[in-house]
């Protein structure tokens, strides 16, 4: 859709759009495929994974083939600019899982290196989607450079919205409460409650999340000191302070105003979503 809208908002739909919405679509499952075997995730959105279904091996070697597919319909754009586009997507991605992996080790609750991981393990893809939309319908590139800042401020509303989500107890999401920090991340709500409050015992639960090493009980702590401290409420305030930026921006660009409604809708979507 972002693809689509993107390039509707400049210009026309064209063949060079439909390949690159195709490979970036295959593109994003392959990056899922992979995600749940380095995760270990039984389930994505409710369902159970590949991995969980078949095997690592199959799910691996799936994910391969959606990357092939992928890199094979990007090419039928014949656009060397949106080619370049998703070959840095593709270790864009992998450089932010591999951040995030290293930052397990990191004895920092560190605001900065959460946005980076998120930026290039997520928001990234939504940037790449809405520079390739424009590119494809002859946008020059200070104004495909606009359309991908908003679709990064739109990928950073996602992944916090996502994060968020963990606090909370329900299958419809996909994922038990606590997993997150079950895997050793601490995101954005506790990152900030850490920070704030300087909390000894907290921050020695932090620690023990990282390494991999707390209990499901103090999982259920660190989350209800979450809660309780405005952990919840902060990132709320921090996605809608991207959802703002990423209007301004929307709001400055030429186009259809019916384009830029369904963009106000996508955006408003990805904050209001209850999986």
């Amino acid at each position: 859709m972002l693809v689509l809208l993107a390039a509707k908002l400049l210009g026309r739909v064209s063949n060079a759009t439909l390949h690159a919405a195709v490979s970036l679509e295959l593109l994003h499952n392959a990056s899922l495929v992979h995600d749940d075997v380095v995760d270990e995730s039984a389930e994505r959105r409710g369902q159970l994974s590949v991995n969980a279904v078949f095997n690592n091996k199959v799910a691996v070697l799936a994910g391969d083939y959606l990357l092939a597919t992928s890199l094979m319909q990007v090419c039928r754009t014949c656009d060397q600019r949106i080619i370049d586009l998703v070959a840095v997507l593709g270790q864009e991605l992998a450089d932010g899982e591999l951040l995030q992996l290293l930052s397990v080790d990191n004895q920092q609750f560190s605001e900065a290196v959460y946005f980076d991981v998120i930026r290039k393990k997520t928001a990234v893809l939504f940037a790449t989607c809405t520079k390739a939309g424009a590119l494809s319908a002859g946008a020059d590139e200070e104004r495909a450079e606009q359309l991908r800042l908003f679709g990064e401020y739109i990928g950073l509303c996602f992944q916090i919205r996502d994060d968020i989500f963990d606090y909370y107890d329900s299958k419809e999401v996909g994922k038990p409460t606590g997993n997150d920090m079950a895997e050793g991340k601490l995101t954005l709500p506790v990152l900030y409650v850490l920070n704030a409050t300087c909390d000894p015992e907290a921050c020695a639960m932090a620690l023990k999340v990282k390494k991999g090493q707390a209990t499901p009980a103090e999982i259920a702590r660190l989350i209800a000191f979450t809660k309780e401290h405005g952990g919840i409420e902060y990132a709320f305030r921090t996605m809608e302070d991207f959802r703002e930026k990423a209007l301004d921006l929307l709001r400055s660009m030429p186009g259809s105003d019916e384009v830029k409604v369904a963009l106000t809708a996508y955006l408003d979507y990805v904050m209001k979503r209850d999986k």
